[in-house]
């Protein structure tokens, strides 16, 4: 149980990926909030508690991944809790997503071991360097 008291927010609007993600997290220990697109996201946020990390797709429906960014990014309160954006952008999406200054960035199809390992790393504070991995 890698996760133990972590706490992790999966922000995604395919409710599948979502859900799966989530029960992958919940049994490695962690605690986990679900929104299904930015503003939902904020909401939950601003409602406590503070995750120790966001995972977070860009495309979505009513707010998407980069407008929480910057709505996340200009919120002092919120503006320390590290991201790691999944996406299935290819590779000409490499400078706009650096860009949004995630910690980490994952390319959708996800594997199981990349995101665990991204999670735990940024979770536990380490890979917190802003860049993108």
């Amino acid at each position: 149980m890698s996760g133990a008291s972590r706490c992790v927010l999966v922000v995604d609007d395919d409710e599948d990926l979502r859900r799966t993600v989530t029960m992958v997290l919940a049994e490695e220990g962690y605690r986990v909030m679900e929104a299904a697109n930015g503003a939902e996201a904020l909401t939950r946020l601003h409602d406590g508690p503070l995750p120790d990390v966001i995972l977070l797709d860009l495309m979505m429906p009513v707010m998407n991944g980069e407008q929480f960014r910057r709505a996340q990014s200009a919120d002092p309160l919120l503006a320390a809790v590290p991201v790691v954006v999944m996406t299935a952008a290819g590779s000409r999406a490499v400078e706009p997503i650096a860009a949004l200054g995630p910690t980490r960035v994952l390319h959708k199809p996800v594997g199981l071991e990349p995101l665990l390992e991204a999670v735990a790393e940024v979770a536990s504070g380490h890979g917190r360097d802003g860049h993108a991995k």
